[in-house]
Order: structure tokens, then C-alpha cells, then sequence
């Protein structure tokens, strides 16, 4: 990381004497912050946020989730949900730093939006429940996070409701997340009486202003019934640090009361490189210890240059290259989002990881292989725009009007072209058909889905092959019923839509081998074609693998390319059901072509039969997708959701008790758990939750197999 950073200021100091100006700028990168808040649904991440705002003095009204006024919820349906459904990005500054904020939704249907965000963040916030503690989508986002290794803090909210437990919900966080979670503050009052913290770094006790909504803290001695708990508390901050900073330890071992700079400039250290997690405590609601969150954001989580460089592939030679945060250095940004804005079009969302993208210029797209100019530039705050000419490195922004490129392209300079890793997202798991109501509705029905499958990875459009009407898949009831709305209002599409369905996969469970031979007069001109193919069953979950097993004098590159592209053809319609096929490791032994008569349609289309020739002969079955369930109950309702549970195929894996209520963990099919909102409030007279998650998909039983097939 030194090394890292030493390169980068050698950076900022060739550009003082280049540019005045952008060297300032480069000087202004320690002071910029890259954040996501993530959470699981109603933990508090968008009131957490509008607090922010206000505090920053970014607007002069707080907005509140439960009347429909947050500013960050802007779509009509967040608003009447009371959900977060897109992620919004907005800008503030606090103690002279730039924060760019994104927050993200908890809902799982919506964890593409997560997923995206994170891929291009700094750090993070997770914020948790203090009743619920860490929640099923609490997990999913922060395991996500992980994958990237995000530095984050915690922020334990809703510290002021009845049955909250900061120090439970930091326990959780170490046993079920994996994270070494460190208070640096805890709670001045419990539940009703809640209200303020004591802050272990500098050991005082700050206290919120009810008059000024929290705007106006008061610091003061720690109240003596809680003095031993704090010095308690900080030596356990300071061991913690010790044990992951060489510095802190040396000051520790002088003398064991170390010093709240040095304590806070380890803990800093120790931060940015995942070893650690602070956890800070509040209730947003009630506008208590947000203000001491932002200082965190600040202090301890990365700025631009104290994260690695991005990697990517020249397109040039195809060598790894990085790009570090150097406003002089050639041009590298990940678009992460596209979205259709009502008032200015398509706004493709970019993170900037070097160079400037300036407003006139010419990028390169390496996934086109075409450039594109530079119209406009906006900076972001929700749903509002502010115009700006240049976006410079480390920095997150809009343009609008780029036609070609979609999430995850690279956008680059053509002489110093390279590609960026791509984001990945999970497959759908729900379909269901959806048909315009008049003719004149058709070609507007088709525009509205193109544009919201731009927008969204995990939203698929495909046709039922069996009845030739429209199906769209998304990741859950939620997200399909929130872009069937979106077509009705937002494209203003007349539409029927049908029930929502399970999305089955097939896949194979042996090896198997099969062949075509494709020899056919078409409009007057024979077509010949050979292929010889071996498939074999890959890991769940591992995807579908195509290798090529022949010569180019048995198969010429560009009859390679039409092979690969039929092969992709047959694995989207498998040979059961015509459910797309996955976990397929193909290989191509065989071919054969003529000079004169072989074309790219024959070629084509002998793949796709080649393939189902030897998928049929490989023991086909379906898989469908299981979901993972926690379901929070009183206990006097166990039995007969238990019960339930049983009559759905679930399998419990665990149940524990959390206060006075039961909690249970299950995997259930997730045909079998249709419109289950309705379901658990009628068992538990409405006293009953659940969230879930997909899982995996797993085979299905003959029986259910034969059900689903001759329906």
C-alpha cells in the first residue's frame, strides 16, 4: 500500500508543475470519500442518509421513508412502498472532505443494484438493526462487500426501540459475518431511554439537541454509573487495534492508555485494510449519532489513493495493466448503472478511476470496439442534475447520451484502450408473460422492456417457446411487480401481465457424446456442416464452458466463431422443457467442413443439434431454485409454521431464540413459497416475519419433474 501511495504523490508532484489548477485538484484526492450505505431491508440506511443531508446542510428539511418525503426514495413506487428500489447517488461535504454517497436498497430482489454499487465504492457503511441485529440481507450485502474487500464501519441504529442490544448485535456481527467488529462507542441509555454516546477514541459522552433535531451535540464527562464500562470498552478498542497496528502497539506497550490521536490514526490504518471494523451506535430517527458517523466516514474510511489500483486487460496485447487515481494518467472508467431519466434520456452512470472524462471529448468502448463523444456531463444528487464539464479521477458522475455502452463497459482512450473487469450478477429465478393490450401498444411494449433490460442486469426478455408470448424474468415477485409498474406509468404502456412463475434451469448428470451432420440444399445451394461434440456435467453453479478440441484445418476461425455462437444458441433452450441449460462443460472433438458448400448458418445451426443430440444422451434433469428463509415467530406459533414448512418441501436447518421470539432458518423451494407474506400473517396473526434470499438451484425429484413437465 506504501508503495501505492508513494507512486501516487510522485503523481501529484509531476502535475504541480504541469498545472496549477490540477494539481490542486490532485491535492483535493485525501479528501474525497467513494461510500455505500448497505443494510438489510427497513434496518434504516435511507433515514440514515436524509439525516446526513440535513447535517451537511444539503437540504433544510429532513425527509422521512414513512410519509413518502426522503429525498433519496425519488421513484413514485419507493415513496408509496416505502422501500428503497434503485440506488441513488448524492454528494456532501463535511469537515472540507467530499462524501460521494450511494444508498443502496435491502430488498434482495434488488441486490443487482447492490452489487453495482459495490464494484465501484471505496468503503462502506453497514448499517444494522439494534432489535434485529444481522438480518438474512444483512449478510448477502456485507458477503458481497467482501468479495471486493470494501473497508467498512457499523452503524447499530434504532437503539431507542424496545428490545434493542448493541452489544448483541456487535456479537452477531463476529459470529455471523466473520467480521472483527470493534466498538468505538457504545450507547449513553437503552431503549426508550436512549440518548446520546459515549465516544471511547477521546472517552466523552456526546448528547443530540432535541430542539435543533440533533444538530447542536454536547460533549461532557462520562456519567459514573457508565465510567467503568467505558474504560473497560476502550481497553478492549485499544488491544484490538494493538493486535493489527505495529504503532498503536508500541504505544501501547509505553503505556497502555494510549493517546486518542495515535489510537485513532491506527484504528484509520487498521480500517483500510479490512482487519477491522468500528462499530458506532444510534437511533436516526430520533436524530441521535449521526453527526459522529460522518466524522467516521472521514477518519477512517479510504480515500481514493489508499485503495489498490484497478486492474484491467489492454486490449492492445491482452496484458494486465492498472490504472491508480491520476487526473494526468490516460482515461479509465467502469460504467456501473444505465438508466432512462424522464428529463434528460439515457444517463449512463461512471466511475472514474483515472485521467478526466471531459465534456467534447472522444471515448473508446472496447466491448463495440466503436468511440462515442461526450455531449453533456451532470454531476448527481437522486433525481436531480447539475451540469459539469469535467469528472476527474476518483470521481462518480452522469453522462448523458452515450447510445452504446451498458453496465459494466469500460470507457477509455483508443490508443490506450483497456478493459476493466466486468460486473457479474446473478441469474432470475421468476418469469412471467406479459402482453400489450392493443396493437398499438406492441412496438411501445417491446421499447419500454428493451430500455428497463438496459438498465437492469438481472431483467431478462425472452419468448415462451411452447406459446410464442412475451416472458420476462427477474429476481423476484417484488422486482417483476416493480417493473411491471414502471411500464404502465413511467412508459405510459397499455399491458397484460400473467402470474408470476418459478424460472427452472436444466442441466446434465452424466457425460455424454453426440453429433451432426448438417447437409441440406437451401434456396438453391448446398450447405454442409460436421460437428462432433462430448459434454459433461460441471460444479453447481459454475457456469457453462465451451472448449474447442480441433484444428483450424478441421475448423477455420471464422466457422470457430458461428460454432461458439450456436453452441450459446442450443444452451438457451435445453432440450427438457426449453428451460435455458446450465453447469455444461462442452468440448468440440469433431469437425469437418467443405470449402465450397460450408457456410456460418450451417455451422450454426449443426452446433445447436449437435449439442442437443449429446445433451439428450446425457441424462438431462431440471433444477429448480431453493431460497433461504429466516422466518421470526412467537414461539407459540412454531408448530404450525413448522408444519407449513414441512407441506412446502422446506428443510429447517436451525432455529434459535431471540427474546421472546422463535427464530427459523429453512431452505424451501421457491414454487412452493408464492404470495408466503400472506401465508405467515394468517398462522401468526400477523405477529409473524420472514425475509429471503436465493440459495442455489438444486435437482428436482422425478415426481415434481413429470408434474412440471406434463403441465
Amino acid at each position: 500500500m506504501a508503495t501505492v501511495l508513494e507512486k501516487r504523490k510522485k503523481s501529484s508532484a509531476r502535475g504541480e508543475t504541469r498545472n496549477g489548477e490540477a494539481a490542486g485538484r490532485l491535492r483535493s484526492l485525501p479528501l474525497l470519500r467513494n461510500i455505500g450505505i448497505i443494510a438489510h431491508i427497513d434496518a434504516g440506511k435511507t433515514t440514515v442518509t436524509e439525516r446526513m443531508l440535513f447535517y451537511a446542510g444539503l437540504v433544510h428539511r429532513m425527509g422521512e421513508v414513512h410519509d413518502g418525503t426522503a429525498v433519496m426514495d425519488w421513484m413514485d413506487q419507493e415513496r408509496e412502498r416505502g422501500i428503497t428500489i434503485t440506488s441513488a447517488a448524492t454528494t456532501i461535504f463535511w469537515r472540507d472532505h467530499q462524501v460521494n454517497i450511494i444508498d443502496t436498497p435491502g430488498h434482495v430482489d434488488f441486490t443487482v443494484e447492490v452489487q453495482r454499487s459495490l464494484r465501484v465504492l471505496d468503503g462502506a457503511i453497514g448499517v444494522f438493526c439494534g432489535v434485529g441485529g444481522v438480518q438474512p440481507q444483512s449478510e448477502t450485502v456485507w458477503h458481497q462487500a467482501d468479495q471486493y474487500g470494501i473497508p467498512r464501519i457499523a452503524f447499530v441504529n434504532k437503539l431507542d426501540r424496545m428490545g434493542s442490544d448493541f452489544d448483541e448485535a456487535v456479537r452477531q456481527m463476529r459470529e455471523k459475518l466473520g467480521a472483527l467488529a470493534v466498538p468505538i462507542q457504545i450507547p449513553l441509555g437503552a431503549e426508550e431511554r436512549f440518548r446520546g454516546v459515549i465516544d471511547l477514541v477521546a472517552m466523552h459522552a456526546v448528547t443530540f439537541d432535541a430542539d435543533s433535531l440533533g444538530a447542536r451535540m454536547s460533549v461532557s464527562r462520562i456519567p459514573d454509573e457508565l465510567a467503568a464500562a467505558a474504560e473497560q470498552a476502550r481497553a478492549e478498542l485499544v488491544e484490538s487495534v494493538a493486535e493489527k497496528d505495529e504503532a498503536v502497539l508500541e504505544a501501547y506497550l509505553e503505556n497502555p492508555d494510549v493517546p486518542a490521536e495515535r489510537l485513532k490514526a491506527g484504528l484509520r490504518r487498521a480500517t483500510l485494510t479490512a482487519g477491522l471494523v468500528p462499530v458506532l451506535c444510534g437511533a436516526a430517527f430520533r436524530n441521535l449519532g449521526v453527526q459522529p458517523l460522518l466524522d467516521a466516514v472521514v477518519d477512517y474510511l479510504p480515500s481514493p489513493l489508499d485503495v489498490e489500483e484497478v486492474e484491467g486487460v489492454s486490449v492492445k496485447d491482452g496484458t494486465r495493466v492498472t490504472r491508480g487515481p491520476d487526473d494526468f494518467g490516460p482515461l479509465a472508467g467502469l460504467v456501473f448503472k444505465v438508466v432512462s431519466d424522464p428529463y434528460v434520456g439515457r444517463l449512463v452512470f461512471v466511475r472514474v478511476y483515472s485521467g478526466q472524462l471531459k465534456k467534447g471529448q472522444n471515448i473508446y468502448n472496447p466491448r463495440t470496439r466503436k468511440r462515442e463523444r461526450i455531449t453533456r456531463l451532470v454531476r448527481l444528487h437522486a433525481d436531480a442534475r447539475q451540469e459539469t464539464d469535467t469528472l476527474h479521477a476518483g470521481e462518480m458522475g452522469g453522462v448523458v447520451g452515450l447510445k452504446q455502452a451498458v453496465t459494466g463497459d469500460t470507457l477509455c482512450p483508443e490508443n490506450k484502450a483497456v478493459e476493466l473487469e466486468r460486473i457479474r450478477f446473478p441469474e432470475p429465478v421468476v418469469s412471467m408473460t406479459i402482453e400489450p393490450k392493443t396493437q398499438a401498444d406492441r412496438d411501445k411494449l417491446a421499447e419500454a422492456l428493451a430500455a428497463l433490460a438496459e438498465e437492469d442486469p438481472t431483467f431478462r426478455v425472452g419468448e415462451d417457446a411452447d406459446t410464442g408470448q412475451t416472458l420476462i424474468s427477474g429476481m423476484g415477485e417484488l422486482h417483476l411487480e416493480v417493473l411491471k409498474e414502471r411500464v404502465l406509468r413511467e412508459f405510459r404502456v397499455g399491458a397484460n401481465v400473467g402470474k408470476p412463475m418459478v424460472a427452472y434451469r436444466e442441466t446434465i448428470t452424466e457425460a455424454g457424446a453426440g453429433e451432426c451432420v448438417f447437409d441440406r440444399e437451401i434456396g438453391g445451394r448446398r450447405q454442409f456442416a460436421e460437428i462432433a461434440l462430448q459434454v459433461e456435467p460441471a460444479p453447481r453453479s459454475a457456469g457453462n464452458n465451451i472448449d474447442f478440441e480441433v484444428s483450424r484445418n478441421m475448423l477455420p476461425g471464422e466457422l470457430k466463431v458461428s460454432v461458439e455462437a450456436g453452441l450459446r444458441d442450443g444452451l438457451v433452450t435445453g432440450v427438457l422443457a426449453n428451460y435455458p441449460m446450465v453447469d455444461m462443460n462442452i468440448r468440440v472433438v469433431g469437425a469437418r467442413f467443405d470449402p465450397d458448400t460450408s457456410s456460418e448458418v450451417a455451422f450454426r445451426t449443426a452446433a445447436v443439434l449437435a449439442l442437443r443430440d449429446s445433451a439428450q444422451r446425457a441424462v438431462p434433469v431440471l433444477l429448480e431454485p431453493i431460497m433461504s428463509l429466516e422466518i421470526i415467530v412467537p414461539a407459540d406459533y412454531m408448530g404450525e409454521v413448522l408444519g407449513d414448512l414441512n407441506a412446502r418441501r422446506g428443510k429447517v436447518r436451525d432455529m434459535a431464540t431471540r427474546g421472546p421470539s422463535q427464530i427459523i432458518h429453512a431452505h424451501v423451494p421457491l414454487s412452493e413459497i408464492f404470495g408466503y407474506a400472506t401465508v405467515i400473517r394468517s398462522l401468526t396473526k400477523g405477529r409473524g416475519v420472514y425475509a429471503m434470499e436465493p440459495y442455489r438451484f438444486e435437482v428436482v425429484s422425478e415426481a415434481i419433474q413429470a408434474q412440471i413437465l406434463n403441465r
